[in-house]
């Protein structure tokens, strides 16, 4: 079978109030972005749904597209059908040979929405169903575990009928929920955490710290590789902040606390994500922490570096297992860049037995030691360098600011 259009079902969104015709409109905005390349396609929107007519354009293709639209839960490629008895019956007769293998069982589910059809949902199922099973006479009927589910919809618009629901991202409609700074390192969590804080509706910025010239060009490609990858996902301009940490950094080494370097660098990322996150309007900081991962992800650790924070600090990945948030990378297509070995400043200077469970009184007067830390931090953040990293620019991408990054 060839589809002839596509049915999309809008996700969790769809509430009540002001708010569903917003999530709405930006939802037939990033379908509209996604359809875009196929100019012979032709969206077509009613309450709660939204088709579109492909018009000769190849469903494969769109359908590679719209699995990473967020907002959408799910996606059919359909037979369109005049709302007449055999006219139906042919298209349904059309999606079943159409299989990829011969089924053995089927069952049928018609959804009138028009009541004033002439056959009501129980007489469509039998007439429909023994239609087919006068064409392929092998085929029987199980209403309970069937291998194909033939459904027909019966829309104001004219008859649908499929038999495959291809799940998509799901979520809210990118940037319905606010926006939040994502702490982005070369590795590969925090990209995954950027794409789940994403598919909730956040628009993100990324914050990434260097510390030249311990960190590479190389590191800088990756993490800029990194940035455009979750910026083509969500087809939106994504900013990425380039944060000289050397300063810092440097200070921590010669408090001679090792085991608390980890702890005092966190401290002081988040205190400089959170001041970017105020300068740009960002309401909450997103980081790829999983429970118990590594010496800064136990509990004490979390607690002690997140401490000195006002912003929500939010953690999709908080939960997940470390082969979880592989899969998840490969599937959004993360994982080969981050596994790249170019070091970040987060893997610089690791002690051997960072502490898993610090105390916030002894970090808070470490760090009362550091010559000059607040000022260092402001500076970090009055010399943060800005890139807008587009979804269409595979080369350089746009930055404001110098030429050169270091």
């Amino acid at each position: 079978m060839v589809p002839d259009m596509i049915l999309i079902r809008f996700g969790e969104f769809t509430i009540k109030g002001r708010n569903r015709k917003q999530f709405e409109k930006r939802m037939v905005e990033q379908v509209r972005r996604v359809v875009a390349p196929f100019p012979a396609a032709k969206l077509i929107q009613t309450f709660g749904r939204l088709y579109i007519q492909l018009n000769g354009e190849s469903y494969e293709a769109v359908a590679v597209k719209l699995k990473h639209v967020f907002g959408i839960v799910s996606f059919s490629p359909v037979r369109h059908a005049e709302m007449d008895l055999e006219a139906i019956r042919a298209a349904a007769l059309d999606v079943m040979r159409a299989q990829p293998t011969e089924p053995r069982t089927f069952k049928v589910s018609v959804r009138r929405v028009v009541k004033t059809f002439p056959h009501d949902s129980q007489e469509m199922n039998r007439l429909v169903g023994g239609h087919v099973l006068r064409a392929m006479p092998d085929l029987k009927v199980d209403v309970r575990k069937p291998e194909v589910h033939l459904r027909v919809e019966l829309q104001p618009e004219g008859a649908f009928v499929f038999s495959d629901v291809v799940p998509a991202a799901g979520g809210f409609p990118y940037g319905t929920n606010g926006k939040a700074m994502l702490m982005l390192s070369g590795g590969i969590d925090s990209p995954v955490a950027g794409y789940l804080a994403m598919r909730k509706g956040l628009e993100i910025e990324a914050v990434h710290f260097h510390s030249y010239p311990f960190t590479s060009e190389q590191a800088k490609e990756k993490v800029i590789t990194l940035a455009r990858r979750l910026s083509e996902i969500s087809g939106a301009t994504l900013k990425l902040h380039l944060v000289q940490f050397t300063d810092i950094q440097t200070s921590f080494t010669q408090c001679n606390q090792d085991h608390l370097i980890i702890t005092l660098m966190r401290r002081s990322m988040l205190r400089i994500g959170q001041l970017l996150a105020e300068k740009n309007e960002a309401l909450g900081i997103v980081t790829g922490d999983s429970l118990g991962q590594v010496a800064s992800q136990t509990l004490g650790s979390m607690n002690v570096i997140g401490r000195d924070i006002d912003l929500p600090l939010l953690r999709p990945l908080i939960m997940t297992d470390k082969q979880e948030i592989i899969n998840l990378a490969e599937e959004i297509g993360t994982y080969e860049t981050s596994i790249l070995p170019y070091e970040d400043c987060c893997t610089l200077f690791v002690p051997r037995s960072p502490s898993t469970n610090p105390n916030l009184n002894v970090v808070r007067k470490v760090e009362s030691f550091v010559p000059n830390l607040a000022g260092m931090i402001e500076e970090a953040v009055r010399g943060t360098e800005t890139m807008l990293i587009k979804p269409d620019d595979l080369s350089q991408a746009h930055k404001t600011g110098e030429e050169d990054w270091f």
